[in-house]
């Protein structure tokens, strides 16, 4: 199994990796890995991996058959020979915004406390779809709420409990739709807030900032009818 040092540190742009293994497929598996591999609906990193006497581009990281971090060489991209030491950086602009939309749709999920249908991460925006019924009343008002628990620039931190934790408390759980990952014997919670001030807890494998603060201003964006009991709501970074 490839080591996710992206869950030790969300922002660590570069780390030395050695080649354990190909795929059929034509990917290459490191001993660790600061590339997230697509899940979740966050897309997988994309970027490069430098050796002594040569470098390929990666397209983007994905999962391997057995839970292995595989990375997706560019087209034409010659792959370092297995036993090689690399040194592998990530593409840090488009991380870092999957980082901030991420935890932007946590928060996403704080003001509007129904559960969570599906969603999707991308550079700049994100989408969170809701078992709901009716639009809402008011959107600048959810806007407002949303941006609210930005300003106040709370801690994002993280914890881990036992697949029978969860069991005990499934309330935890606000994803229909995509069940937390299990077979470790462990599960990650991702916390904002802390003490009386936290807002949301709950399972996620992703990467997200250290504050909220560092999201920006977010835009509320269309809000789309896809059934009867679904609502997809549209956030975007605001950089204007």
């Amino acid at each position: 199994m490839t080591e996710p040092l992206f869950l030790k540190d969300a922002y660590a742009r570069e780390a030395a990796a050695t080649v354990t293994g190909w795929t059929d497929r034509g990917g290459v598996v490191l001993d660790q890995s600061l590339f997230y591999a697509t899940s979740g609906g966050q897309p997988g990193d994309s970027g490069i991996l430098r050796w002594d006497g040569g470098d390929m581009r990666v397209a983007v990281a994905v999962k391997g058959d057995r839970g292995e971090i595989v990375l997706v060489p560019a087209e034409g991209e010659v792959r370092p020979e297995i036993g090689t030491e690399a040194r592998q950086e990530i593409a840090w602009d488009r991380r870092f915004s999957h980082m901030q939309v991420h935890t932007a749709l946590h928060l996403l999920s704080v003001i509007i406390p129904l559960p969570v249908t599906g969603g999707s991460i991308s550079e700049g925006k994100g989408r969170l779809d809701f078992d709901m019924t009716d639009p809402p009343e008011d959107k600048a008002a959810l806007e407002a709420a949303l941006n609210e628990l930005v300003a106040r620039d709370l801690p994002v931190s993280d914890d881990w409990i036992t697949d029978a934790e969860l069991d005990a408390n499934p309330g935890l759980v606000k994803t229909m739709s995509v069940q937390p990952p299990r077979g470790s014997g462990r599960i990650r919670l991702v916390r904002i807030g802390e003490g009386e001030a936290q807002v949301d807890l709950q399972p996620c494998g992703g990467t997200h900032v250290r504050h909220t603060g560092e999201i920006g201003r977010l835009r509320l964006g269309k809000v789309e009818k896809k059934s009867a009991r679904n609502r997809r709501f549209y956030v975007h970074l605001d950089d204007g």
